[in-house]
């Protein structure tokens, strides 16, 4: 299987990358940092798969396209994870500006390309969209990383449904506090933390099986399946009793 993954260099979109190449996939991954990327491609190497690993910023549609254009020219893609995004950090005009140029453009970059290559060979395909938990409600703490993942997750549930007829497969994950370069900045709470490589198991295994919503673990999805469900008024005073968190900077990019 020939395997796209866009946010490779660490967390999930490593973890993945690390995976697939255990089982053999040929790979195609993209990130923003030179040196973190090399050191994913060169691991993944190492455990037989063939690497093509170049610096692409998801943020960029025409630079997206091309990518995505050359490799499936190079070996016909069969999966494509859209999983690059940032964590907001400070809420300010420069970062959520960032965060939804990210989360939201990134993914649209991704995958509207990716579905064309699909549609030319007529042959089906299958994308992976990477939302969050936090995507499940307004969040007080990050309002512009949980907006944008609504956002995705609601589009990839769609598109799955849109997509379906023409044999294109659609999941969307919806992880809880994974190790990432966004969790180890976290200052607040993290329950069921979760390791990235045991979450890129998790993935692969319900992604196989053409699972549409794949969120974990089960608890975090019920609190947070919950709080969504709830009036308003009631979420939102929820809400101020969650703990903010304590970040500063630029976003952080997977």
């Amino acid at each position: 299987m020939n395997v796209l993954i866009t946010g490779a260099s660490s967390g999930i979109g490593k973890a993945l990358a690390l995976e697939c190449a255990k089982r053999g996939d040929g790979l195609f991954l993209c990130g923003r940092d030179r040196g973190r990327l090399d050191a994913v491609a060169s691991a993944c190497r190492a455990a037989g798969a063939a690497v093509r690993a170049d610096v692409v910023d998801v943020a960029d549609e025409a630079a997206m396209r091309e990518w995505i254009r050359s490799c499936d020219a190079d070996a016909p893609l069969d999966r494509v994870f859209a999983n690059a995004g940032v964590g907001t950090g400070i809420e300010d005009e420069a970062n959520v500006r960032r965060t939804f140029s990210t989360n939201v453009g990134g993914v649209l970059n991704t995958v509207l390309p990716a579905v064309e290559a699909f549609r030319r060979r007529g042959k089906g395909g299958q994308i992976v969209v990477t939302a969050s938990i936090a995507g499940y409600g307004p969040l007080k703490s990050c309002p512009a990383y949980s907006a944008t993942k609504a956002c995705v997750k609601t589009w990839g549930l769609a598109l799955r449904g849109m997509l379906r007829p023409e044999g294109i497969k659609v999941s969307v994950v919806c992880p809880g506090f994974v190790r990432s370069r966004i969790t180890d900045r976290n200052t607040c709470p993290m329950p069921f933390f979760m390791e990235a490589d045991k979450a890129a198991r998790v993935i692969l295994g319900r992604v196989d099986r053409n699972v549409g919503l794949v969120a974990f673990p089960w608890p975090m999805r019920l609190a947070s399946w919950g709080l969504a469900s709830l009036p308003f008024r009631i979420n939102e005073l929820v809400n101020r009793l969650l703990p903010a968190k304590v970040a500063a900077g630029k976003p952080k990019v997977l």
